[in-house]
């Protein structure tokens, strides 16, 4: 709902078709004043310029990011979320984390983004398992709350990368849910890119809780990478996209789809074609 009411915004004030926009900053001038109500601890919609629109005709998710659609204020209140459903808990949740480990493993990240980010993957690690197991402990939707907006403040600047690229296209191709995705994605994408800077995946573990003492590195950038798929598969997170009905015979297209996603640009490692299949064919 954020996203359509920014999407409606940036129309009806710069005019055209929603898929004008597609892309960074396309939009000449102010959208409507946006006063945002949160009602899950996930995709931090609330306070970004993200802006995720699915063509029905092409069966792909735009990427809309552009300052003009951020909302003016954002409203966090963990009460409104007590009554989120388990599965949507997680799902949203796991949303989260990727926010904060895109965005930490960013090309565009800084010091101020990893302060967000890494608070956030602490504060998930710690509380997304207590909020779905309990969706009126309020101490957990309160944690979780402030998470998911840190992570959200974190992409938000430093964006994101090839796990929401490959996420939109499963979305727009299946209809999935976005968060299953991405949690299902995350392990593959981290593997991929650990090469590339496995130093901060070993920093990411320790922030997740593991206890890294004696380990290499690169061993702890795998240990973050179990941490990963042990918390998704602790709160029921299905464990590959088989599960969801994703077909071999659509990789190809949605890999082709995903390499003109603009989360692409600032992932730590480049990745061709094929290797992006590859990537779905590890997650099937």
């Amino acid at each position: 709902s954020h996203d359509c009411a920014k999407g409606i915004g940036l129309v009806t004030a710069g005019g055209g078709h929603i898929r004008d926009y597609e892309g960074i900053d396309k939009s000449k001038v102010p959208m409507t004043p946006l006063i945002a109500v949160n009602t899950t601890a996930g995709t931090a919609s609330e306070m970004t310029r993200f802006c995720i629109i699915t063509n029905t005709d092409t069966h792909v998710k735009m990427a809309i990011v552009d300052w003009r659609c951020t909302p003016l204020i954002a409203i966090d209140d963990p009460k409104l979320m007590i009554a989120k459903p388990a599965g949507l808990t997680a799902a949203t949740g796991m949303d989260a984390l990727t926010h904060a480990v895109e965005a930490y493993v960013s090309t565009a990240a800084n010091p101020i983004t990893d302060a967000c980010a890494e608070k956030a993957i602490t504060m998930i690690s710690q509380w997304l398992q207590p909020a779905v197991a309990n969706g009126e402990n309020i101490e957990a939707r309160d944690a979780m709350s402030y998470a998911q907006y840190l992570a959200g403040m974190a992409f938000n600047n430093a964006s994101l990368g090839y796990v929401h690229a490959m996420a939109h296209q499963l979305g727009g191709f299946y209809n999935l849910p976005h968060g299953v995705c991405n949690a299902i994605l995350l392990p593959h994408v981290c593997e991929f890119n650990l090469i590339a800077c496995p130093d901060r995946y070993a920093k990411i573990a320790e922030l997740m809780g593991v206890n890294t003492h004696g380990l290499t590195v690169t061993e702890a950038a795998y240990a973050a990478i179990d941490a990963i798929r042990k918390l998704s598969s602790s709160i029921g997170i299905p464990s590959g996209l088989t599960e969801l009905g994703v077909k071999t015979e659509d990789l190809a297209v949605m890999a082709e789809n995903a390499q003109k996603d603009a989360c692409m640009l600032t992932n730590p490692r480049k990745a061709n074609h094929a290797q992006v299949v590859e990537i779905f064919k590890a997650a099937l």
